[in-house]
């Protein structure tokens, strides 16, 4: 009883003083009581007052300085089934198909359960009628996403757990599907918006992440979406089996857009130039625009190579590509007989402007330069096709429109051209052409006596006019001396000046008359004098510098007609009628001689002299004038042969128009200065595609009227007169290309099936020939990908469709232009795929030459796609460049480096 009173009394005495502490403010402050564990706490009494004004601050910050509410926007949700509220356990319950929103969160799921007091959500599958687990929750913040089994994600700390989450990032701009990276984890721990912890991961970019074909297990790993996986100890598994390739930790970008990195080289040993590292290299973007790639190849022997490459691109103004290459080759040992060095290089520079950057000026190039037997002597595998190229040429341009009227076009260029084929001379295939530059300016067509806007009429209105002016700056140069000084000695600098005059008419409303005339100027920095030295006997040319010009005219006229003829056989009939259509034209030109330009000095060899005609312009860039009158009549006759076939499908009630010749010419003339041989070889040309444009035919053909004697010149005797035919088979040359595959056989709804358009559709950029009968120049760092239909499978239930395709070359040349009746040319290419399976594809391509006796080159290849990997083998099993490469790696681009790589080495003779 007396403690009861003596704890009455100390309450009585403590809310005394609490009243009397808060009085001195004015404000009361109640008792407040709570029972916690069967104590009584009362609340913290506040300290003792120092200063007013430190007391007032305080009050002020108290009173406005209120905790703000941690869920900042409102969360929203549904469900198919039921949404169910319990207030005794503060949560909401939400079945099938639930969703819940909050700011840029996105929750998907079977069911979810929210807990408004903690504001937290849990989210799990449920099961549908036979038992499986269906609706896996899917979860999005900003652009990631997860899809787990379950998750309990909390709305304030932004913290989460999550089982057997499945997560994808893309890997570069552009790089889905394969090329994304996939982690799977058992469980992930969600610290904040930017890192995530996982236990028991794989990371793989297979397409089934559950099961992968590949993965690399890690035990534990600190995941940053879109930036890296740092992981421990981290092994790779291939159908869940164990591998020995194991790091005792791991580093993954996941960088998003284009990344540095190291290129990763191919082990080998080649028997001529030792062990050797290839491909191995760095890789840099340039900002968001641009990128380079810096590779090279290592032998022990010496050799080395080195080679850049960068492409640029910016959308809506431009896009291009630089590539040098160079290769310091060495054979065998210094001391040694077959000891030799070669040194080549290439150096390849494209360009090209859209046409909306800039409607008035454009810039492009295509350059393509270098050592001639660059593509012969490489050691990379990606030049075979290009070992076939018969020239290098290069071309830089930069135009420019002034679209007021009269509008002028302005265009500079630098051209450049070399051989290279090994059937060229040594001096030809050294010899390398360039123009540095050439400048051409034209001025649109002017009508001096009609209206700019009005309709043209006779002879006089149709009166026009152009002027365009050619100039060039000509060198002619060597491997040796190509970017030296010396490479100028022999420039050739010039302009030629044109404007041409002509009109146009109708005649009896159905003959076309064209007549006009051309008149030139023609400028140069330097001219030749020649005489002859009777010392030495011997003509003596001496250049003479400065400004020199000629100027030459000539005249033609023209008239033609168009003839249509129609042979009809029946609506009824499979072909309903053949159209011929026929254009002749007869044209007639004169040019007078202009002997004012020519000088003549007196050669005298062995005592007897001649007088000698020469131009001092013999030699210059444009040449010397015209000597001798020209006054010639031309013949030539255009054919065009079409047919109207029914067509095989019913429903259509219009036939089907198909060409039998796509064009038919003939052509000659008739000299009528020449005192004889007056009569030109009559030339023939033509071509048509048939089989469904699946087939195309070129020929050609020069027949002459005129004999040969013993030496094979032409003399002025009709050839039929001479015991042969009425023509004499000079030259003839024929091209016949022939596509075939297995979707021309397929039904035509299989067809509308095929020619749907692949969103992923992957464009391999080799730099050889696109038809690959010269073979396929392969880089295993492309997508092989590229040719797979989406959807294929290894063993499908009813499979009877073998894709292939196949394609045939021949080309036929033949010359008897002085009986000697041989082919000097003459070869036929092939080239063709088969898949025996969605996923084995086999190919080849090859030739023979008639002429030479012997296959070209000939290529055979192997794919094998092992879903993630991609298994290729390429041969060349005989020839100059025999060889062979096996690849074996990871499909997807940001694990390339897993790979193994094998090849041989050129055979070189």
């Amino acid at each position: 009883m007396q403690s009861n009173k003596q704890n009455v009394l100390f309450l009585f005495l403590l809310f005394v003083g609490v009243f009397f502490v808060t009085a001195q403010e004015g404000k009361v402050v109640p008792l407040e009581i709570k029972a916690e564990r069967d104590s009584i706490v009362a609340p913290l009494l506040p300290k003792p007052i120092v200063n007013d004004t430190i007391l007032r601050d305080s009050l002020q910050r108290d009173s406005l300085n209120k905790k703000p509410p941690v869920l900042l926007d409102n969360i929203t949700y549904k469900a198919k089934d039921y949404v169910k509220l319990s207030q005794r356990e503060n949560k909401i319950y939400l079945y099938n198909e639930a969703e819940i929103h909050y700011q840029d969160t996105e929750l998907k799921a079977g069911i979810i359960i929210m807990d408004y007091v903690k504001n937290e959500v849990y989210a799990g599958r449920i099961k549908d009628s036979v038992g499986n687990y269906t609706q896996l929750p899917y979860f999005k913040q900003g652009s990631n996403v997860v899809i787990p089994d379950s998750i309990r994600f909390n709305f304030d700390t932004q913290k989460a757990i999550i089982w057997n989450s499945r997560t994808e990032q893309q890997a570069a701009a552009g790089q889905l599907g394969s090329d994304a990276m996939k982690v799977y984890a058992e469980i992930t721990k969600k610290e904040n918006d930017s890192v995530y912890f996982l236990s028991e991961a794989k990371i793989t970019t297979a397409e089934d992440t559950i099961n992968p074909d590949y993965y690399i297990r890690v035990r534990k790993a600190k995941f940053v979406p879109k930036k890296k996986v740092i992981a421990g100890f981290s092994n790779l598994y291939i159908a869940d089996v164990p591998t020995p390739i194991a790091m005792p930790f791991a580093y993954f970008p996941l960088s998003v857009g284009s990344a540095p990195g190291v290129l990763m080289p191919t082990f080998g040993n080649d028997p001529d130039r030792g062990y050797f590292l290839q491909d191995f290299g760095y890789y840099a973007p340039l900002g968001d625009y641009a990128n380079v790639e810096f590779s090279g190849d290592f032998y022990t022997n010496g050799s080395w190579g080195f080679r850049t490459a960068s492409i640029y691109t910016k959308r809506y103004k431009y896009r291009g590509n630089v590539n040098f290459r160079y290769e310091n080759l060495v054979t065998s040992q210094k001391g040694f007989s077959d000891y030799s060095l070669s040194k080549n290089w290439n150096l390849q520079f494209s360009h090209s402007q859209d046409q909306k950057a800039s409607p008035n000026s454009r810039f492009s190039a295509s350059v393509n330069l270098g050592s001639s037997e660059y593509y012969r002597n490489s050691l990379q595998q990606r030049n075979l096709p290009n070992t076939q190229n018969n020239t290098l040429s290069s071309s830089i341009s930069y135009s420019k429109t002034f679209p007021a009227y009269p509008s002028v076009n302005l265009s500079v260029t630098a051209t450049h051209s070399q051989l290279t084929s090994p059937t060229a001379t040594t001096t030809n295939r050294d010899n390398i052409n360039m123009t540095l530059p050439t400048f051409q300016a034209s001025m649109e067509r002017i009508f001096p006596f009609a209206k700019r806007d009005g309709i043209k009429k006779g002879a006089i209105q149709n009166i026009n006019f152009q002027y365009d002016v050619n100039a060039q700056n000509r060198l002619t140069t060597n491997d040796e001396d190509f970017l030296t000084g010396s490479m100028f000695d022999n420039a050739r600098i010039g302009a030629r000046h044109r404007i041409p005059i002509s009109t146009n008419f109708k005649i009896a409303k159905y003959f076309s008359v064209t007549m006009g005339g051309n008149y030139e100027d023609v400028w140069t920095m330097e001219t030749y004098e020649r005489s002859f030295d009777p010392e030495t006997e011997r003509v003596v040319v001496d250049s003479v510098a400065g400004f020199d010009r000629y100027n030459q005219y000539n005249l033609n006229a023209s008239i033609g007609t168009t003839l249509y003829g129609t042979f009809n056989f029946g609506e009824d009939k499979k072909i309903q009628a053949i159209r011929h259509v026929l254009r002749p034209t007869i044209s007639y030109g004169y040019a007078p001689s202009f002997e004012q330009f020519y000088d003549e000095y007196e050669e005298g060899i062995n005592g007897e002299g001649r007088v000698v005609q020469y131009s001092r312009f013999d030699g210059t860039l444009n040449g010397a004038p015209r000597l001798g009158r020209s006054n010639s009549l031309s013949l030539a006759l255009n054919n065009v042969l079409e047919a109207k076939i029914r067509d095989k499908d019913s429903t259509k009630t219009e036939p089907k128009k198909i060409p039998l010749l796509s064009n038919f010419n003939i052509s000659t003339a008739y000299n009528l200065e020449a005192d004889s041989l007056r009569l030109s070889p009559l030339n023939i040309n033509g071509g048509t595609n048939i089989l469904n444009n699946k087939m195309s035919i070129n020929f050609a053909a020069g027949l002459d009227p005129y004999a040969i004697d013993n030496n094979g010149r032409r003399i002025d005797t009709w050839n039929i007169d001479n015991g042969g035919s009425l023509f004499r088979l000079t030259r003839a040359n024929m091209n016949v290309s022939y596509s075939i595959d297995s979707k021309m056989f397929q039904k035509k709804k299989e067809e509308e099936e095929e020619e749907e358009e692949d969103p992923f559709d992957y464009v391999a950029q080799s730099g050889g020939r696109t038809d690959d009968l010269f073979g396929r120049a392969d880089s295993f760092r492309d997508n092989p990908r590229e040719d797979r239909e989406k959807g294929d499978v290894e063993n499908p239930v009813y499979g009877t469709k073998i894709p292939w395709n196949f394609r045939l070359a021949y080309s036929a040349t033949y010359l008897n232009s002085a009986r000697q009746n041989e082919f000097s040319a003459h070869s036929l290419m092939f080239s063709g795929d088969i898949e025996l399976s969605p996923r084995w594809k086999v190919g080849g391509s090859s030739g023979y030459d008639f002429k030479n006796k012997g296959f070209t080159l000939t290529q055979l290849r192997f794919q094998r796609d092992l879903k993630s990997f991609s298994m290729r083998f390429n041969w060349t099993p005989f020839g100059e460049y025999r060889r062979w490469y096996f690849f074996i790696g990871i499909d997807a681009s940001i694990l390339s480096d897993l790979k193994w790589e094998n090849r041989s080495q050129p055979f070189r003779n």
